[in-house]
């Protein structure tokens, strides 16, 4: 190649997942990257692809690639892939494992690869939070959540520091695992968190109420009836662990992109959808565009309302390109020559 066709170098920055946890990202930084992201996407600064799925068939999990592009301040496109694999605490391994890639929007160059397992986590319960920002009542003092791995220490740790909860209820299947989550919650927020030996006492009557299960199969083990009205409610399961009936009672209806919603095999809402309980006509808005204040979130206390998020490439690439930028000012990942 000729001196005037030759490319310039093209470098990349790689944060692994030992450089993720020394970026140590606060509870609001987390929080601010996330909630601009829902705000671009509000705006129509982004672009989002459904989710599609491979399913290896040797295992029982399957992969997860979301793919998106966003613009305002972070200008950034990016894929993620991630597993999901809930026998891998057989092998001491976490139930999700994952890469995230970003590029440049404008022209293709790859700029960034990163550890996305705490990634999908953080941002994860990240928009859990968002949306009990904007959707849950002001003064909601009691959580209720179901399950213990994954997203799950995000949405609880997150969720407090939005709300400061006089009362955290935590429930999952194995004795083991909800009793040291409940461990790590009290110590790590400095207050007393319950774990409950089943659904019904963890959920009943609780202001908010996050159910993040790992069923096997759809089961609807989320009752309707434990539901408190003026409740915000968040299902977000692989595999529904709820009843046909729980929308029937919510005042609105809220996901956080219709185009993913609507489709696919998995999903705590699938059977919703489906049987039309959830459609364009039902559904209030997407957060992003409550968060850019096109649509109103809460507006009475007396509204019982339901969010839906199945996971966006945009809070991915929007908490990416917060860790890289905050690694940058600290020193912290390896730049690698790509070409």
């Amino acid at each position: 190649m000729s001196a005037p066709d030759a490319m310039p170098p093209i470098y990349i920055s790689y944060l692994n997942r030992l450089d993720v946890a020394a970026l140590a990202m606060t509870d609001a930084e987390i929080l601010a990257a996330i909630e601009t992201a829902l705000a671009a996407q509000g705006r129509g600064e982004a672009v989002i692809e459904p989710r599609v799925h491979l399913e290896p068939g040797v295992a029982n999990g399957h992969f997860n690639v979301l793919r998106g592009s966003l613009g305002g301040s972070i200008d950034a496109a990016g894929v993620k892939v991630v597993g999901d694999f809930v026998d891998n605490y057989k092998k001491s391994l976490p139930s999700e494992l994952a890469v995230l890639t970003l590029f440049d929007r404008f022209d293709g160059r790859p700029k960034a690869i990163l550890d996305a397992s705490g990634i999908t986590d953080m941002r994860t319960g990240a928009v859990t939070a968002i949306g009990a920002k904007y959707l849950a009542r002001k003064g909601s003092k009691v959580l209720g959540h179901i399950g213990a791995r994954g997203t799950a220490y995000w949405n609880v740790r997150l969720l407090d520091s939005l709300f400061d909860f006089d009362e955290i209820r935590v429930h999952s299947r194995r004795p083991e695992s909800r009793d040291g989550f409940a461990a790590k919650l009290a110590a790590d927020l400095g207050k007393p968190v319950v774990a409950t030996e089943d659904w019904r006492s963890c959920v009943a009557g609780a202001d908010i109420v996050v159910e993040a299960s790992r069923l096997d199969a759809p089961q609807p083990l989320l009752k309707t009836d434990w539901i408190k009205p003026g409740a915000f409610v968040v299902p977000y399961g692989t595999m529904s662990a709820v009843e046909l009936s729980l929308t029937d009672i919510m005042s609105k209806l809220v996901v956080d992109d219709w185009g993913q919603c609507k489709g696919g095999k998995f999903g705590s809402l699938r059977a919703h959808v489906e049987t039309g309980r959830l459609s364009e006509t039902t559904l209030h808005a997407e957060l992003g565009q409550i968060v850019a204040g096109l649509k109103p979130g809460r507006e009475r206390d007396d509204e019982t309302i339901l969010f839906w998020h199945r996971g966006l490439s945009l809070s991915d690439i929007a908490l990416g390109h917060a860790m890289l930028a905050k690694g940058e000012r600290l020193g912290i990942g390896q730049r690698l020559r790509f070409a």
